[in-house]
């Protein structure tokens, strides 16, 4: 482990607190070279409402991850996330282990385990390196 990785995941549980999503709050950094170059938090797409579920609390199909959004949001800056790590407070679903597989982020570094594994055993089967923090 990484000396920063505590603080960093810190920091990604503060940026958590700007999600809308009631059922869970989850806020993800993605760092290279000690610098943060993207930051994400899961919520609705740019322009949308900013309630994540429907009247019956079931989350919106269109809603995106906070790692979806830390992805989305470096493509868009110019900058690259080659090399980089993800600090994301719960583990990556298959979809955004997709997504940060492609991106080539090598280290993700999350704090809560999801129900479902298949995100973590794809990344791992990509050869990037996933660790959990307490």
């Amino acid at each position: 482990m990484e000396k920063f990785d505590h603080r960093y995941l810190e920091m990604a549980e503060v940026w958590a607190k700007n999600s809308y999503c009631k059922r869970r709050q989850v806020g993800a950094l993605i760092v290279k070279d000690r610098m943060i170059i993207s930051d994400g938090y899961n919520g609705t797409p740019s322009g949308f409402e900013n309630i994540c579920e429907d009247e019956n609390g079931v989350t919106k199909p269109y809603v995106l991850h906070a790692e979806a959004n830390a992805i989305t949001k470096v493509a868009k800056s110019g900058n690259s996330s080659q090399g980089a790590t993800l600090y994301v407070t719960a583990s990556p679903c298959l979809e955004c282990s997709k997504l940060i597989i492609q991106s080539g982020i090598k280290r993700v570094v999350y704090r809560d385990e999801y129900r479902l594994t298949d995100g973590i055993d794809l990344l791992r089967r990509a050869g990037i390196e996933v660790e959990k923090v307490d």
